[in-house]
């Protein structure tokens, strides 16, 4: 019997949730996070780390439109 062990990097810091993003650091992780998944296509660990991924890009937007609703 062999087993695969799959290892993405784990180059974040612990996400809490609650923490804020901004949007150009998202989208930096974000890529990196999408070369990983592609790697690892069809893995239950990619496809965490693209669910991971899309809550990332989904609260950075968000705290993006927020601030400039708040601003106009």
């Amino acid at each position: 019997m062999s087993a695969k062990i799959l290892c993405l990097s784990d180059y974040r810091v612990d996400d809490g949730g609650d923490g804020e993003i901004d949007l150009v650091t998202a989208v930096d992780v974000a890529i990196r996070d999408l070369r990983e998944i592609l790697l690892y296509w069809g893995s239950d660990v990619a496809r965490q780390r693209a669910e991971e991924c899309e809550l990332m890009l989904r609260r950075a937007f968000s705290g993006l439109v927020v601030d400039q609703t708040e601003t106009r």
